[in-house]
């Protein structure tokens, strides 16, 4: 990755010389590096989806009861969460604990690497389970009962904040001058939220859906909502732009269709995603449906035969091509958002207009017609590249070139021909939806 970050300053160099403004790194949350008192990199990263933390989350709330947990982040409980890695590192390698003087996100190491700065970005940080949303700073207490190490949090900063100049020898080797590294909204869910084209910000009368190998699905409020309501749904509070919070949910997304096509290729099946696509477009509907977010579904060995193995156990007919397992999937990722976006209205109040897709998923004409139709909603789809938008729009603003999210949006929407799909078919889905409530109950 850093290699790669490198290659691309020096090609961002070779086209732009020194219109070169900023610098801004955002990626996935919850993962981490620990630094040692010498700045040495303690081991490499460990993936969220690694097996270490299996049944940590049960182990946790043995010893902190799940509500004190959620009172104290306002963060949905899932095992890839950075808490239950700090403690699966604190059963099996307490030493690296014990050594570390810094943790940083992966983003912000990046940032380190880039600047030498040794912060956290308030998004990332958000999604960690160790931050607590009310106080605005790390979950320090709450640390302290799980006896992890709260002195090598790092100050937190918001999006825009400049962290500093790119290291000489950095600039030298990429062909670039000293320019400024600035926050963005690190994580990269916040970025593409940032980056959503509608006039409506600071209100909830719009939903997003960041659609990529995850779809987090949620609402922008101007504050965390950590009532036993979210805690019921398992919702969370994501930080967002000018201290908005993104509440949202989770949902498995398109890692099943992601994994489908990999067992497909494995079994000389090699078809791009047009042609799955068409080929589920094809295949007959509400056939078989699954519940995305079962966790037999997280991190299979073979995701046909996982999806094949959940249609047995509830009853229904496995899927009888690649084009009907496609479209089990994608019509029952529109039934959770149905799901989802009921749980989101309930819990803001508000009711949702209209529902804004975002990211590489956006590009999935049938999942966002289908999502349309579960919804009862019009689906608005794109940008696709959203995530990038409001990185670079967010230095933009730190740079004096805009003034607002109001203005970093206005400019997403004139630069951007999303696509809009209107609901259909109403009675069908609600027929479907009758029965996926069976499997998610």
């Amino acid at each position: 990755l850093w290699q790669g970050i490198q290659h691309g300053l020096a090609a961002a160099a070779a086209r732009f010389g020194d219109e070169v403004r900023s610098i801004g790194v955002d990626t996935w949350g919850v993962d981490y590096v620990l630094l040692s008192a010498q700045d040495e990199l303690l081991g490499l990263p460990w993936h969220y989806r690694d097996g270490r933390t299996t049944g940590m989350l049960a182990t946790a709330c043995e010893r902190v009861p799940r509500d004190e947990i959620f009172a104290a982040t306002g963060l949905q409980f899932m095992e890839l969460n950075t808490l239950y890695q700090l403690l699966a590192m604190k059963r099996d390698h307490p030493e690296l604990l014990d050594e570390a003087r810094r943790l940083l996100l992966i983003p912000d190491y990046f940032h380190w690497l880039l600047c030498g700065s040794r912060v956290v970005e308030f998004t990332n940080a958000t999604t960690t389970q160790c931050f607590d949303p009310a106080r605005n700073d790390w979950a320090t207490e709450l640390l302290g009962r799980f006896e992890l190490p709260g002195e090598i949090f790092p100050e937190v900063v918001p999006p825009g904040t400049s962290l500093g100049r790119l290291r000489g020898d950095v600039a030298a080797a990429a062909g670039l001058g000293r320019v400024n590294v600035i926050a963005p909204a690190t994580h990269d869910t916040g970025s593409a939220v940032a980056a959503v084209p509608t006039d409506r910000t600071g209100t909830a009368s719009w939903t997003y859906i960041s659609s990529g190998t995850w779809s987090l699905m949620g609402a922008e409020v101007n504050g965390a909502v950590t009532g036993p309501g979210t805690l019921a749904v398992n919702a969370t509070n994501e930080g967002g732009i000018d201290g908005t919070f993104r509440l949202l949910k989770n949902i498995m997304g398109l890692w099943l269709v992601q994994e489908c096509r990999r067992a497909f290729a494995r079994d000389g099946r090699d078809v791009d995603y047009d042609t799955l696509t068409r080929q589920a477009t094809d295949a007959p509907a509400f056939v078989s449906l699954v519940n995305p977010d079962d966790p037999s579904f997280l991190k299979p060995p073979c995701m046909p035969t996982a999806i094949r193995d959940f249609c047995r156990r509830t009853g229904q007919p496995e899927p009888a091509s690649d084009g009907a397992m496609i479209r089990c999937a994608l019509e029952s990722l529109a039934l959770k958002y149905r799901d989802v976006l009921e749980q989101i209205e309930s819990l803001t109040g508000e009711t949702s207009e209209v529902i804004h897709v975002v990211g590489g998923g956006s590009q999935n004409g049938l999942l966002n017609q289908f999502t349309a139709d579960a919804c009862g909603r019009p689906v608005i789809a794109g940008p696709v590249e959203a995530t990038v938008l409001g990185n670079v729009l967010v230095q933009a603003r730190a740079d004096g070139a805009l003034d607002s999210l109001g203005d970093i949006r206005e400019v997403v929407a004139n630069s951007t021909q999303p696509d809009t799909f209107t609901p259909s078919n109403p009675s069908a889905w609600d027929r479907a939806r009758e029965r996926f409530a069976g499997l998610t109950d």
